[in-house]
């Protein structure tokens, strides 16, 4: 007989890799799909690790054997030398739901974004809706987490901040008017841990938005990242209409080895908010804690 375990996609990520921690800590028997798994780090010996891609359908067979759960986090920011940001955050995931109803899969866990339709100008959030809408239908259990921006400290955006940090002036992607309500990492990873110890209720597809306790506009996250690196530099507005030849050039030029990219620059300018605030995180027994208290400032 095979063992049931839970697969986790995106392990690597920052939520994905803060949900790993808690549930090696309590020994549960984890799947990670992976294309390296040197990125897991000490984590690697502690689960059983499938190599393969979220675009080769061919990888699912195998990492979904013996799976009772899916908690499906991974995703992309920016376009893949092997696949869009359409083919990796909406497509990889309708493939992957329909390889877990076929592998009798109990409960499949899915992370949209915040504000995610169909008609979003964000690429990404247009992806998210299409899979969130597949997921809604689908004919297994399923949990949806929504999350306002996500971050924990060192984490790529914040240690991108720092970097632009050493320059006299630290670029504004837009007008730095765009509101997030941010939520640490560890808190939404703890809300994924009280979903899956949830009873099945009578409602086959849950759906939670997550946010932290502050309103904040993009200026003011970049702001108290600079005072949590104990830098203080004048913020320069950069327009979209400016911005986004510039970046198309740069990534032409670089390629994957873009340091960042249109698509990524644009989320800055999403406003990503709920009108719940933390009322779902805290229904799943989770407060969230704020971001000045999070990085120190």
């Amino acid at each position: 007989m095979i063992a049931t375990v839970l697969l986790l996609t995106g392990a690597t990520g920052l939520v994905g890799s803060a949900l790993l921690r808690r549930l090696t800590a309590r020994r549960e028997p984890v799947r990670c799909l992976v294309r390296d798994p040197r990125r897991l780090g000490p984590d690697r010996v502690r689960v059983q690790i499938t190599i393969g891609d979220l675009t080769d359908p061919r990888a699912y067979r195998q990492a979904l054997r013996g799976a009772r759960v899916v908690v499906h986090v991974a995703a992309s920011h920016r376009d893949q030398p092997h696949a869009t940001i359409e083919e990796l955050a909406g497509l990889a995931t309708w493939r992957l739901l329909r390889a877990a109803e076929q592998a009798g899969v109990e409960h499949f866990v899915f992370f949209s974004a915040l504000g995610a339709t169909l008609t979003h100008h964000s690429r990404l959030h247009r992806a998210k809706a299409v899979a969130e809408q597949a997921v809604e239908a689908a004919a297994i259990r399923t949990t949806t987490f929504a999350p306002s921006l996500v971050y924990s400290p060192g984490d790529r955006r914040l240690a991108r901040i720092e970097r632009l940090a050493w320059l006299p002036a630290v670029p504004l992607a837009g007008l730095g008017r765009a509101c997030t309500q941010p939520i640490w990492a560890d808190d939404v990873a703890d809300c994924v841990i009280a979903a899956l110890d949830r009873p099945r209720g009578d409602a086959p597809h849950a759906r939670h938005e997550l946010a932290g306790p502050d309103l904040l506009t993009h200026r003011e996250v970049v702001e108290l990242a600079l005072r949590a690196a104990h830098r203080r530099r004048r913020l320069v507005p950069v327009p979209a209409p400016v911005l986004r030849p510039l970046l198309r050039a740069y990534e032409t030029l670089t390629g994957p080895a873009a340091v960042a990219t249109w698509d990524e620059a644009e989320l800055l300018s999403v406003t990503m908010r709920t009108p719940r605030g933390t009322a779902d995180a805290e229904a799943l027994g989770v407060t969230p804690r704020a971001l000045p208290a999070v990085l120190g400032v």
